[in-house]
């Protein structure tokens, strides 16, 4: 075991003792990414919403939700890692466990970030080559993915939830992903906007895609979504694969690529 620092993708510098023996994960999509990258006897705690790889999640210590995280029982695991994410996590509760322990931070905007993100997590769990390598697969998949639908230009309104309705705007990793199959974006807002029906109608876009997640979108909201804009194509969609940054995105190109063919 040797001392070593990593800079992480706020920009901090993160001094730990290398290879970490003791990890925490505070983000689902990063949790699957450990697992994915043979990390499973070196994770001791991680949140309530981690729910990838199911079999294996089951028996890992739960430390709280992504924005509600339980201190206390973090300090009891002692954890020589911790992993965590700008925006997925409270400010308030990270910088108390950057006080105590190495804490690295992920900050994902677009596709390139959580590439990077991924050689990044190799490389400070030890596993630096099959990380890059699969980081290197899913840019090849997502070059090839842009590459097939590159002149396709449908207009997509993609919501994640509602009650208000909100939608994906720009600025998010979930339009970024968009535009790489080919998709534009209905709406030009940043962020997460939210949207009376009025506003919507008047967009009129081609496509309307319903999440699975955060607000779990069934076929019976199709319906409400119908009244609204009677001529788009509306589905629902599976939201791992628009919005989880970690090993997930191995899986995402294809089932894009089906959703492109399917007329979507």
């Amino acid at each position: 075991m040797q001392n070593r620092t990593f800079t992480d993708q706020m920009g901090r510098q993160v001094n730990l003792s290398y290879p970490p023996e003791r990890i925490i994960s505070l983000v689902p999509s990063q949790t699957e990414l450990l697992f994915d990258l043979g990390l499973q006897d070196k994770i001791v705690g991680l949140t309530k919403f981690c729910i990838h790889p199911g079999e294996q999640v089951r028996l890992k210590t739960k430390v709280g939700g992504t924005k509600k995280l339980d201190l206390e029982l973090i300090r009891s695991l002692k954890p020589d890692l911790i992993i965590g994410n700008k925006e997925e996590n409270e400010q308030e509760q990270l910088e108390i466990l950057m006080a105590e322990f190495p804490v690295w931070m992920s900050d994902i905007k677009d596709l390139d970030d959580s590439l990077d993100m991924i050689a990044d997590v190799g490389a400070i769990t030890g596993q630096p080559e099959k990380a890059a390598g699969m980081a290197r697969r899913i840019g090849e998949e997502f070059s090839l993915l842009s590459q097939q639908n590159r002149d396709t230009a449908r207009r997509v309104a993609y919501f994640i939830w509602k009650n208000p309705y909100m939608a994906a705007g720009t600025d998010t990793f979930i339009n970024n992903i968009l535009n790489k199959a080919g998709w534009e974006n209905a709406f030009t807002a940043s962020r997460y906007p939210e949207l009376e029906a009025a506003e919507i109608a008047a967009a009129n876009p081609d496509i309307i895609f319903l999440s699975s997640e955060p607000y779990p979108f069934k076929e019976k909201h199709i319906a409400e979504f119908k009244a609204i804009c009677p001529d788009a194509s509306i589905r629902i969609v599976d939201g791992e694969m628009f919005s989880w940054y970690g090993s997930r995105l191995l899986h995402a190109p294809a089932y894009l690529q089906t959703l492109c063919a399917d007329g979507g």
